[in-house]
Parts: structure tokens; sequence; C-alpha cells
């Protein structure tokens, strides 16, 4: 990793620092793909596909990726409100980043991962690692 062009820069500065805080946390990457697979999306839908998130985290999840220009929202003057979600460009871009993350999760998962989750009491939620 020592040849790497960005091996002489400070880790606070690196441009992976900005892709985590774009991409960062326990939902984002997956709100990120299922809206990929299913664009454009509505709310109810994809609070649906995601499972146990609620409404309040998937809210602010989505107004964080919408504020860094990852997902567009386009809301519909009807009642009842329609208001679906999809990618941006910039959104669109990430993709790749993501499948390779995929692909490495794949390849190195072991064998006992799916019965070797800790569960994690927090104040407002239980968190499954």
């Amino acid at each position: 990793m020592s040849d790497n062009k960005y091996s002489n820069l400070d880790v606070q500065s690196f441009p992976f620092r900005y892709t985590l805080s774009i991409i960062g946390g326990k939902w984002k990457m997956l709100i990120l793909y299922i809206i990929s697979d299913h664009q454009p999306i509505r709310y109810n839908e994809l609070q649906r596909k995601i499972g146990k998130i609620t409404y309040k985290t998937l809210s602010v999840q989505l107004k964080e990726l919408e504020a860094d220009g990852l997902v567009t929202r386009v809301e519909y003057p009807q009642i009842p409100p329609k208001v679906e979600y999809s990618l941006s460009d910039k959104g669109q871009s990430l993709l790749p980043v993501l499948d390779a993350m995929c692909n490495w999760g794949h390849d190195h998962i072991p064998e006992n991962y799916e019965t070797s989750f800790i569960e994690k009491k927090t104040e407002d939620e239980t968190v499954t690692y």
C-alpha cells in the first residue's frame, strides 16, 4: 500500500474520509442499493424492503442522502401525497464502489457469519452486528 498515490497524505484529509462520510453508517449503503434496484421507489415500499428501520431513521437517512446529492426526491401534488426516490447521477456513480465492496464481502465472508451475530443494546434500539 505504500505505493499508493495517497500514501503521503494526512488521513484526516484523505478522499475516502469524504466517501465514508457520505455512505457510512448502518443504513445508507442498503438504502442506495434498494433504490438502485427499484427506482423510482416510494417511501413505504422502501421501508418494507429494508425491514427493521424506524420511520424517523429512514427519513433522516433519506434527507442526508438527498442533501449530499446521491438521491433525488420527487413530490407529486396530490392527495394522498406521493413521493418517489431515485438515484441521482452522483448516486449512480457510487454503484461500482458499492458493488466492489459487496464482491469483497462475498469473497471473504466467514462460513459461520449468519450464526455469529452479536446483539448490542443501545438506549434507543437493538443494533445487530
